[in-house]
């Protein structure tokens, strides 16, 4: 019964963390938002192989440990995905690019493994660092959403659309715009784009 309780306290404090209002506009590139790759051109086991070596003679060794990071998530590993990303993030200059590039990673993976609230929490910290970067209003849109906070969904949807409106309102540009998004996300997004035509938040 104890423990029950400490997992819903985390569960319950997870849903309830905070996240700050949208600002006006989001316009800027965050180069730090892609897919870390130390190695690339091959693939199982020959790939997981060349990671381990790279770590072991310390070449891109942040990179390399959330490469691995991410295969073991992907492959169902989870406990091994979430130490391989702490060690990481650990390794990593708090704010630098590194460490918001793997923090966004790992964002992104647990959000793919149905952990919305932890996915929330990685990606949150990046919106002060970052600044207006514009990833970040349909990101949050789409966790939020996923979350049930749907009012503040919309909220960060209606400051894509304000950064740029004659993309934001048509679902039909999320292939191009969201390129490394599963349709089943796109999908999704289009429901907060359906509910923020409905009712239109006021800026400010």
């Amino acid at each position: 019964m104890l423990l029950a309780a400490v997992l819903a306290s985390v569960v319950f404090s997870a849903q309830a963390q905070t996240v700050p209002k949208p600002k006006e506009f989001y316009f800027d590139e965050d180069r730090a938002a892609v897919p870390v790759v130390a190695v690339s051109g091959v693939e199982g086991d020959a790939l997981v192989d060349q990671l381990v070596k790279a770590r072991e003679r310390g070449r891109k060794t942040i990179e390399a440990t959330a490469q691995l990071a991410h295969i073991a998530l992907t492959d169902g590993r989870v406990d091994l995905g979430r130490q391989l990303y702490q060690q990481a993030l650990g390794s990593a200059q708090t704010g630098g690019t590194q460490w918001r590039s793997v923090s966004w990673n790992y964002g992104w993976d647990l959000y793919r493994l149905g952990e919305y609230p932890a996915a929330l929490q990685q990606w949150t910290p990046l919106i002060a660092v970052v600044g207006g970067a514009s990833w970040v209003p349909p990101t949050l849109a789409l966790v939020l959403w996923k979350m049930g906070r749907k009012d503040e969904a919309v909220q960060w949807y209606g400051a894509a659309v304000r950064t740029e409106p004659l993309l934001w309102t048509d679902a039909r540009n999320y292939a191009t715009l969201l390129p490394g998004w599963r349709q089943e996300d796109r999908d999704t997004l289009a429901e907060v784009l359906g509910a923020w035509q409905t009712n239109p938040p006021v800026w400010p």
